[in-house]
């Protein structure tokens, strides 16, 4: 069997990334929460605090570590947070494990310093802001009534541009179709939602592209 801290050390190995993330120490609630909700609006994913950037295991300080998670969760998220706790114990240091699944009522949002709630989606080892369209999908999830599809122009315009092109911006689209912003966000989610173009994100920027198997 192997031991509490190949596990961690075998996590530790991976480096940071979507599901993972590395936190030498937490005293700031309100930053943290970016991460609570952002692991909660992807996938899920797992917080290790006492462990630096680099990997090294520098060991949790104070038990407030804890307190400051838990106030993360349930102050500056909305809705709450619901995540598990783990402590592991490697060469006599402490490493606390914070577990957080996928939310199934998304969006879930972070209180950010100007006392707005936005929400934000994990991208390869950070936290982004999530943009008008991934919103609405959400919305549209929310809704689950289906959805309706009045002007196909705009639309097939999009498919025929991804099909050669791969993928496209929504300021991109909204130029080609010459469309609205608004009508731009409702075309995107629409068409993400019933599962013919897909989200995802590169140069920082939401791009769109055919879904792979809405090609086949």
């Amino acid at each position: 069997m192997k031991t509490k801290s190949h596990y961690i050390e075998e996590l530790i190995e991976q480096g940071e990334n979507q599901c993972l993330d590395f936190k030498f120490a937490v005293n700031d609630s309100k930053k943290i929460a970016r991460t609570l909700v952002a692991f909660s609006n992807t996938k899920g994913g797992r917080l290790l605090i006492g462990v630096k950037d680099n990997g090294a295991i520098a060991g949790v300080r104070t038990d407030e570590e804890y307190h400051m998670i838990e106030g993360a969760a349930e102050i500056y998220c909305k809705p709450k947070i619901s995540f598990e706790t783990k402590d592991w114990t490697i060469n006599g240091k402490k490493v606390l494990e914070i577990i957080i699944p996928e939310s199934q009522e998304k969006p879930n949002m972070a209180l950010v310093d100007n006392n707005k709630w936005m929400a934000f989606v994990r991208v390869a080892d950070e936290n982004i802001l999530a943009d008008a369209v991934l919103l609405k999908v959400w919305q549209n999830h929310k809704k689950g009534n289906g959805i309706k599809i009045y002007n196909t122009e705009p639309g097939n315009k999009l498919l025929m541009y991804i099909n050669d092109n791969k993928e496209i911006t929504l300021q991109g689209f909204l130029k080609l179709a010459k469309i609205s912003y608004h009508k731009g966000i409702q075309i995107l989610s629409d068409l993400i939602t019933i599962g013919l173009i897909e989200i995802d994100y590169a140069n920082n920027h939401f791009v769109y592209m055919a879904k792979k198997n809405a090609k086949e």
